[in-house]
């Protein structure tokens, strides 16, 4: 363990992590009282296809997380494009109503956000309750890709806006894991 102990440890983790590039997504869930509730996470990805699956880690302390971590729970995953940045940062910030500020509609018991055409409708499956956050297994049961020109939108040192560099972009000689570039630093997500 680094000099300092744990707060030494989570400083120098959370630095590490920060500069993990990641797509982020807005995850959205009904609340107990009915009410949408939704929040950017970085922390998703695909795992498993037999059946379709994805985890999604939250922060205990998310407004989300009493409704979102419960084995059976129904939610969304929007997988935000370089174009959604504005719904991104929206659902960045804590404690405002991010659904008064934002087109959506409900698909079945889901919050579904109008302007991000990539979405998962999940269903709960199994959830771990590690540290301060709940990682959740959300077994796929419908799916809307974006379209195929769509670039994700890519946080990396908390910043949105990095993306990889396509060989149109090098003249050809892109290599995999090439930055091309960043933009302004936002909230990170939860």
């Amino acid at each position: 363990m680094p000099p300092g102990g744990d707060a030494a440890l989570t400083a120098v983790f959370t630095e590490s992590m920060a500069r993990l590039a990641s797509a982020v997504a807005v995850v959205t869930v009904r609340r107990a009282d009915g009410a949408p509730c939704g929040l950017l996470v970085s922390s998703v990805c695909s795992y498993s296809v037999a059946p379709p699956s994805v985890l999604v880690a939250v922060a205990e302390s998310a407004r989300a997380c009493p409704a979102l971590a419960v084995v059976g729970a129904a939610f969304g995953v929007h997988l935000l494009s370089a174009a959604d940045r504005a719904t991104a940062e929206l659902f960045a910030r804590r404690g405002a109503d991010k659904f008064a500020h934002t087109r959506w509609s409900w698909d079945g018991p889901v919050p579904r956000l109008a302007d991000v055409p990539s979405y998962l409708r999940c269903v709960s499956t199994a959830v771990l309750h590690h540290g301060d956050h709940a990682v959740v297994v959300g077994e796929v049961v419908r799916c809307v890709p974006a379209p195929a020109e769509d670039d994700p939108l890519v946080h990396y040192r908390r910043r949105f806006g990095w993306r990889l560099a396509a060989p149109e972009d090098q003249g050809g000689a892109a290599r995999a894991g090439e930055v091309a570039g960043e933009r302004d630093q936002v909230a990170a997500p939860r």
